[in-house]
């Protein structure tokens, strides 16, 4: 008994023919007319023809043709790392918070859990010994939080785009720490939350 799998080339070819919706002749001869190699048949070859497009896709065009990427293409904060800089970069925790009151807690009504998708805003605790606050220089955008002091600089890239006008830092100088709570961007929030 011969075994009739799918690695023999008619098997294929059939297969092919029936994914690909053409509708062929009912001569034996048309049947064994196109079959290929098993060199050039894989499974690749199997439902309806691909069609080849030419056009590129808008995100590779570039503006200048001597640019090598698109500015989306360059991810935020690269322009801020110094490899030559010796400051070391301080110890730092990224933390979500949610504002969550009575009616969330014991009656559940606004539909909250404890998942970070109900999260709105992301707080940054940045530990800085031997800092003032006055020695702290901090830019903050959408995707990138930049913090230098003369003893250490840090750059870090947010797990999440922030609304980065809207942010507060607090430095609390018996902890040594900055306290950095940015509002998060998520623009389906509106749809997923009531």
């Amino acid at each position: 008994m011969e075994y009739l799998g799918v690695s023999s080339a008619q098997n294929l070819q059939a297969l092919s023919a029936l994914l690909s919706n053409q509708q062929k002749e009912d001569d034996d001869e048309d049947d064994y007319k196109n079959v290929f190699p098993y060199a050039k048949m894989s499974p690749g070859n199997i439902g309806p023809p691909k069609k080849k497009d030419k056009e590129v896709p808008p995100v590779y065009v570039k503006e200048n043709s001597k640019d090598v990427w698109s500015v989306d293409e360059v991810a935020e904060g690269p322009q801020y790392d110094d490899i030559t800089d010796p400051r070391p970069q301080p110890e730092y925790e990224v933390m979500l918070k949610q504002s969550v009151g009575t009616e969330d807690v014991f009656l559940g009504l606004n539909r909250k859990d404890p998942s970070s998708m109900c999260c709105e805003a992301m707080l940054v605790k940045i530990k800085l010994p031997d800092s003032k606050a006055s020695d702290v220089t901090l830019d903050v955008k959408e995707k990138f939080l930049d913090l230098r002091t003369p003893k250490y600089k840090l750059g870090l890239h947010l797990p999440h785009p922030v609304l980065h006008q809207e942010g507060k830092a607090q430095f609390f100088s018996e902890r040594e720490e900055l306290e950095v709570t940015l509002l998060m961007n998520r623009p389906l929030d509106a749809v997923n939350m009531p």
